[in-house]
């Protein structure tokens, strides 16, 4: 099942590494002389992940990456059967559970949390499950 996903990035030269130890002339003067000493580097800030599943993140490892994360998971009950949320393009607190150490992000936002939850019960199973709350960078849009 097809889903959207966006990553913002911020665009930045810097000095290549074979530049980083000449004085700022040394550089200057290659740079005229028409050589690039500096390349792009590209750095993911805010990766969104729509209705998708755990594939949507494994598939684009720089949603790991990017400083925030916003995604859904709907699903934080151990009484759904994981194959079955994939079909229907979810994500559990499980899987979530099963990657946390792959998550670098600075803020990770969840949301889009099924109704079949009330607001108490998905902070006491997020709670039981990571309750550290990936170090405190997991914060549940309910």
């Amino acid at each position: 099942m097809p889903a959207l996903g966006y990553i913002v990035w911020e665009r930045r030269k810097k000095l290549k590494p074979e530049y980083q130890d000449l004085s700022g002339e040394q550089i200057r003067d290659i740079r005229q002389a028409g050589t690039e000493v500096s390349a792009e580097v590209r750095i993911p800030r805010v990766a969104y992940l729509g209705d998708s599943s755990i594939a949507g993140l494994d598939k684009n490892p720089d949603m790991f990456r990017a400083e925030i994360l916003i995604m859904e998971m709907t699903f934080v009950a151990a009484d759904h059967a994981a194959d079955e949320i994939d079909k229907q393009g979810h994500i559990h607190l499980d899987e979530i559970v099963e990657r946390a150490s792959m998550f670098e992000n600075e803020v990770i936002i969840a949301g889009h949390f099924s109704t079949r939850y009330s607001a108490k019960q998905i902070h006491r199973l997020v709670e039981k499950k990571l309750p550290d709350r990936l170090g405190g960078r997991l914060h549940l849009w309910v």
